[in-house]
C-alpha cells in the first residue's frame, strides 16, 4: 500500500496540473465553439457542436502567414545566437581566471531583476538611433540581450560539472582548445543549451511588448502576437478568432517542447568519469 504522504503529494500534483492546464483547455474549447456559445451568459465547459469557423477567419487573414514566418525567424534567430554566445561566455567565466569575474557573474544575475517594461522606452530610442525600427532586428537584438544572463548563469553550472581532468587529458592527446570546446565540451553541456533554448524560444515567440513598441508603421514586419489585434474591435471583439489565433500560436511551442523534452530531463550524470 502506498504511504499517505505519497498519495497526498500525487493528489496535490494532480490538482496543480489541472489548475495550470484549465486555461489552455478553455482556450482550445473556445476556439472550437460556435459564436453563440462563446457569447452565451451561461458558459459550459464543453460543446456539442464544434465548429472550425474561428480557424477559417484566422487563416483568411491576408498577413497571417507573413506574421507566422516573422515569428519563426525571430524565435529561431534568438535561440541560435543566444545559445552560441551563452556557451562561449559560460565557458570563459568558468574555465578562465580574470579580474572582475565574480562581479560580472553578479551583474548577469542582477540583470534578470530589471523589469522588461522599464527598458521598453530606452530601447525604443536606441533602436531608433540605430535605424532598426520596423525591422525584425529590433525584436531579435533585445531578446538576445535579455536571454543571455539567464543562459550564461545556467550553463555555467553545466560547464563547471565537466572535470578539468578531462580537458587536461584532451590536451595531452593533442587536441586543440577549439577541438575540445566543440567536440567534447559542447556535447556534454548540450542538455543545458536545450533548457535555456526553451525559455528563449517561448519568450521570443510570445513577445507582444517589443512587437507593439518597435514595429510602428511597417506591418509586414509584425509577428503573430500582433495578429491578435485584428480580432479586437471597440464594440464587438471576435473572441472566437482570438482563441483560435492563440491556439495556432501555441502549437509551435508545443511541437518545439516535444522535440527537445528528452534533452530537458537529461543531465551529465554518467556521461563523464573523472
Amino acid at each position: 500500500m502506498r504511504r499517505p504522504w505519497r498519495l497526498a503529494a500525487e493528489a496535490s500534483a494532480l490538482i496543480v496540473a489541472v489548475v495550470v492546464a484549465f486555461p489552455l483547455y478553455w482556450m482550445v474549447l473556445s476556439a472550437f465553439k460556435p459564436a453563440g456559445e462563446i457569447e452565451s451568459s451561461e458558459p459550459r465547459p464543453w460543446t456539442l457542436s464544434p465548429s472550425l469557423d474561428s480557424f477559417r477567419r484566422v487563416f483568411q487573414q491576408e498577413e497571417f502567414g507573413r506574421y507566422f514566418v516573422n515569428s519563426v525567424v525571430v524565435a529561431v534567430s534568438v535561440v541560435v545566437v543566444s545559445a552560441l554566445i551563452a556557451f562561449l561566455a559560460a565557458t570563459a567565466v568558468t574555465r578562465f581566471r580574470f579580474r572582475f569575474r565574480t562581479t560580472l557573474l553578479i551583474m548577469f544575475l542582477a540583470a534578470q531583476m530589471v523589469p522588461v517594461e522599464a527598458l521598453a522606452i530606452p530601447l525604443f530610442f536606441l533602436m531608433r538611433d540605430f535605424g532598426q525600427l520596423n525591422t525584425l532586428g529590433s525584436l531579435i537584438l533585445p531578446h538576445i540581450a535579455f536571454s543571455l544572463p539567464f543562459a550564461i548563469w545556467m550553463l555555467r553550472g553545466f560547464v563547471k560539472a565537466v572535470p578539468e581532468a578531462l580537458e587536461e587529458a584532451a590536451y595531452i592527446d593533442g587536441a586543440s582548445r577549439a577541438r575540445f570546446l566543440w567536440q567534447i565540451l559542447f556535447p556534454l553541456v548540450f542538455p543545458g543549451l536545450v533548457a535555456t533554448s526553451v525559455f528563449s524560444f517561448i519568450s521570443a515567440w510570445n513577445d507582444f511588448l517589443f512587437a507593439k513598441s518597435f514595429i510602428i508603421s511597417d506591418t509586414s514586419q509584425s509577428t503573430l502576437p500582433m495578429a491578435l489585434l485584428v480580432f479586437y474591435k471597440p464594440d464587438d471583439t471576435d473572441w472566437g478568432g482570438v482563441m483560435a489565433a492563440s491556439t495556432v500560436m501555441t502549437v509551435p511551442v508545443l511541437v518545439f517542447f516535444v522535440l527537445v523534452q528528452r534533452r530537458l530531463v537529461s543531465g551529465l550524470g554518467g556521461a563523464v568519469k573523472d
